[in-house]
């Protein structure tokens, strides 16, 4: 079990880092495009990272989970998800847009990061 959680980590941060690359490759494009890899990314760290929660108690059987954390890092990564989703199809990106969503990866990154 130990295993397959390395390999969920790795999954989800090398995702985590893909989403953040391919949001900064748009920073001097004009005009923006939004990149359908950030959503293949951002599910696929979704996935990781559900699997990584539900093997903590088998592979930290003396630690607890901060369910609290957990949730902020789902409601950000869903956001982006939902924003991703509406802009997906569409032929250009909004500055705001790209910098929200530039902000809520590098938010996440944060709170994993800092948040013990």
């Amino acid at each position: 079990m130990t295993a397959i959680n390395t390999i969920a980590y790795f999954v989800h941060i090398l995702c985590v880092i893909a989403i953040l690359y391919l949001l900064l490759r748009q920073w001097n494009k004009a005009p923006r495009k939004f990149s359908p890899g950030i959503l293949h990314a951002g599910l696929t760290a979704l996935i990781a990272g559900i699997a990584m929660v539900g093997m903590f108690a088998t592979v930290h059987p003396d630690e607890t989970l901060n369910h609290t954390k957990i949730g902020v890092k789902l409601l950000i990564l869903l956001t982006i998800l939902g924003i991703g989703y509406k802009n997906v199809k569409k032929p250009e990106l909004a500055k705001n847009t790209w910098l929200i969503l530039t902000g809520l990866t590098i938010g996440n990154i944060f709170i994993a990061s800092l948040w013990h």
